[in-house]
């Protein structure tokens, strides 16, 4: 009777030559099925096939690799290191953003990661043949270098004497420097390494309006992939032990509630209440019904969560907000920012980039 072949497993090709190579060291004839012979590397839904016969002694040893992977995955989290990234440019409000960033990876047992990015624009711009040119910017990239290395150092200096007399927690830290624009290597480092979250300084709101298009936080704040937590140079918060409150902006939808998630996930040593609120032209019956709907959904989800629900309505939605923000004691406003494009981010300011400048309440957005 001749023996038909099944499957025992389907993977990526790499996966299924290395179990090809175990069960066939374990005396199993293997075949691989469904193999892009042009690129064989990148293939996808790779058949690992075998006859019916071995098929019991196979599936034991597939078993087994299965546990040493998860075993191997789960020792992978626990060793896993989470950073909290703050990214310097040694001004007041960057060192304000160090306190309250060391406070936090004490609470969450995360390392921190001192970012600092610094711009050099006339190298690289050599003319061909130029040497005096070429001589005169390798000197000013020197200059900046130097610069940049005694400035990290006196905060590197200025960091251990406060862990030293208590005034900060004995977190361990490290420098990163990178060459470059601040904004491009801030979201570079933080794609690459995905820190539980970025805390940058702000001017605060007594800056002029062009420094809102230029700001690198703001921009961090419409561009990140994680969640970015703004310290306005005048906040009174020093650390999320002082937080009694967070107004939560939401549209009702379900990129809004996934983002409420991670802010839980964040935040979930600590107590507080959460104001959610809705801005809203006129009154609308739809709006009471999703309102409904979320108030039932957060009492089911978080019952130990204390919560309260807001429609704001009114013509000027920063004064809207600045009222409500004074009103309610709000420590923390949280927001969700959705991707513009660059056109619509530099004539037509999404709420959180003008958020940043406009209030000196602490905001933390997460992108939808």
């Amino acid at each position: 009777m001749e023996d038909n072949l099944v499957t025992v497993a389907i993977h990526t090709y790499e996966k299924a030559q290395i179990l090809k190579t175990i069960l066939e060291a374990n005396g199993i004839e293997t075949y691989i099925h469904n193999v892009n012979l042009i690129q064989p590397v990148v293939s996808a839904g790779v058949r690992v096939r075998i006859k019916e016969s071995d098929l019991p002694r196979a599936l034991s040893i597939v078993e087994e690799m299965n546990h040493a992977e998860a075993v191997e995955e789960a020792q992978k989290e626990r060793n896993k290191t989470h950073t909290i990234l703050i990214p310097i440019d040694f001004s007041d409000y960057s060192i304000k953003a160090c306190d309250f960033g060391f406070g936090l990876a004490h609470i969450l047992k995360a390392e921190v990661v001192l970012l600092h990015a610094y711009f050099t624009p006339s190298f690289g711009t050599i003319p061909v043949g130029n040497y005096e040119a070429g001589q005169q910017d390798e000197e000013i990239l020197k200059f900046e270098i130097d610069r940049v290395n005694k400035d990290m150092e006196n905060l590197t200096t200025r960091i251990k004497e406060k862990i030293k007399n208590g005034s900060l927690p004995d977190v361990k830290f490290k420098n990163v420097l990178r060459e470059g624009i601040p904004e491009e290597e801030i979201i570079r480092y933080s794609n690459k390494h995905n820190p539980l979250v970025i805390i940058m300084g702000t001017r605060g709101k007594n800056q002029k309006d062009i420094d809102l298009i230029g700001s690198v936080t703001a921009e961090i704040t419409e561009r990140s992939r994680i969640p970015v937590l703004a310290i306005p140079e005048n906040t009174l918060i020093e650390s999320f032990d002082q937080v009694w409150n967070i107004a939560y902006a939401t549209n009702f939808d379900d990129r809004g509630l996934m983002a409420f998630e991670k802010l839980m996930q964040l935040l979930k040593p600590f107590r507080f209440r959460v104001h959610f609120i809705h801005f809203d032209q006129k009154e609308s019956m739809w709006t009471e019904i999703k309102l409904s709907g979320i108030k039932d959904y957060f009492s089911k989800c978080y019952p130990d969560q204390e919560v309260e629900y807001h429609v704001l309505r009114g013509n000027d939605i920063l004064t809207v907000f600045d009222n409500f923000i004074h009103r309610n004691k709000i420590d923390i406003i949280s927001l969700t920012t959705h991707k513009r494009n660059i056109f619509t981010r530099l004539f037509n300011p999404s709420i959180a980039r003008k958020m940043v400048f406009h209030t000196d309440t602490p905001m933390l957005v997460f992108h939808a």
